[in-house]
């Protein structure tokens, strides 16, 4: 995951202390995100990096771990140079 990514997630984590790193296996509910958030992180995330996450993606697992939804990230961009 890149700088970028963990400034976009930070503010929909509020229970993230702000002197603490993530990792790629933090559970993003335990550190505060709800299902409202994750749909605000959802445009935040495609806004940032120009890339949409299919709607097949939006699920459960995708938003289980930072980890999860960088992977996500990470396919949609990819997707995106492709198709380019």
């Amino acid at each position: 995951m890149d700088e970028k990514f963990t400034t976009v997630l930070r503010p929909h984590l509020p229970f993230l202390p702000a002197d603490r790193q993530l990792s790629d296996s933090d559970a993003l509910r335990d550190l505060g995100l709800n299902s409202m958030q994750a749909i605000e992180v959802l445009f935040a995330v495609e806004d940032a990096y120009g890339a949409v996450i299919p709607d097949d993606k939006l699920n459960d697992e995708t938003f289980a771990t930072v980890g999860s939804l960088w992977q996500a990230v990470e396919d949609a961009m990819q997707r995106q140079e492709v198709g380019r």
